[in-house]
């Protein structure tokens, strides 16, 4: 346990800074598996649908990267690596789907 109220301080702000970083995570894993399977779908039957919702999918998967990043909750680096994910899929399966 700490024993001055700063240590106390440090704690409790690292606490709350890991719960915030977790959420954050957690979301763009989820949109970013979210956002594959869209994809994948888009492949197996390329209609406009399918498309929008690849569209949508990415913009939400991007928007919540970026925003990740502006909270230094991931690294600049990070977010460009999986944002160039998101679009190295779309692009392997785009000439394909037309």
């Amino acid at each position: 346990m700490a024993n001055s109220k700063s240590a106390l301080k440090r704690i409790k702000v690292a606490e709350r800074n890991r719960l915030r970083n977790k959420s954050y995570k957690s979301a763009v894993r989820t949109l970013m598996k979210k956002y594959f399977q869209a994809v994948e779908e888009y492949a197996a039957a390329p209609t406009p649908e399918n498309k929008t919702v690849v569209e949508q999918s990415m913009s939400a998967a991007y928007s919540k990267i970026d925003k990740a990043v502006k909270r230094s909750v991931l690294h600049r680096n990070n977010g460009a690596r999986k944002k160039a994910r998101l679009a190295k899929a779309l692009k392997e399966v785009a000439p394909a789907a037309s």
